[in-house]
């Protein structure tokens, strides 16, 4: 089981990178001006040799430079001693993920719509897909405007980027990350008001079909452990949960 986990740690490093990342003994240590947690944390990602008593403190100093919070990713797969001792440091509990997997024999390819929505694909991350996200995120925030391009652009895996149009404009968006016989899920926001029409199934349905129709065997999606409303959605096109990671928060 730790094997298939440290293949979609592996794929989702690959597919989400961030701005800025150093390695650091085993771990990587990731900056992206406190666009989320995953993406300016520190992971761990192979063998350690230096202590962890030496180890912290030499992060934690990286990301007061930053100046951001110092976070630890905490996942299946990292060493059991370093989440006890950031515990003792005094570093708090934040965002449990829930990472849920779908095999996609089952997926049928002979369609070409998704329940009736119009979903429109292209096979790179647009302007005007990134645009209709920031709107859909209302990202107005000047820095992340200028990096989270950038942190798409570096993505060096194949992509299938969808969105739903009405009215001229994106109201719903999607990204699937191909790699190797894996489809990652990501990115799927829907406006608010055309929620509960059906619109992020379609979204997610286009990325599974799309990526089965590119050769992926098997699907990964991470999804907020307590945003039961989208769990729901993603166990009723056949997601179940694989494993749990969440993160180690401290300002420092």
């Amino acid at each position: 089981m730790k094997e298939n986990i440290k293949q979609i740690e592996d794929l989702s490093l690959n597919a989400w990178p961030s701005w800025q990342m150093q390695v650091y003994d085993g771990w990587i240590l990731r900056y992206s001006c406190f666009y989320t947690h995953r993406t300016n944390c520190v992971e761990q990602i192979g063998f350690s040799s230096l202590p962890l008593c030496e180890k912290i403190p030499y992060c934690e100093s990286i990301y007061r430079r930053w100046q951001t919070p110092c976070i630890f990713k905490i996942s299946p797969i990292g060493d059991p001693a370093l989440d006890a001792l950031l515990e003792q440091r005094g570093y708090e509990i934040q965002h449990h993920t829930t990472v849920m997997t779908r095999d996609l024999s089952d997926i049928k390819l002979n369609y070409e719509t998704i329940d009736g929505i119009p979903v429109f694909l292209e096979n790179r991350v647009s302007y005007a897909w990134m645009e209709g996200l920031f709107t859909l995120k209302r990202m107005t925030d000047i820095t992340f405007r200028h990096i989270v391009p950038s942190m798409y652009d570096a993505i060096p895996k194949d992509e299938i980027a969808v969105s739903i149009r009405m009215d001229g404009r994106i109201v719903a968006t999607g990204l699937g990350i191909l790699d190797r016989d894996y489809i990652g899920v990501y990115a799927i926001h829907v406006d608010e008001s055309y929620r509960r029409r059906g619109f992020a199934s379609a979204i997610v349905k286009t990325i599974l079909r799309e990526g089965k129709r590119q050769g992926a065997r098997r699907a990964y999606l991470q999804v907020v452990t307590d945003n039961a409303p989208a769990k729901a959605v993603y166990r009723g096109l056949g997601f179940r949960a694989f494993y749990q990671y969440y993160f180690r928060v401290k300002e420092v």
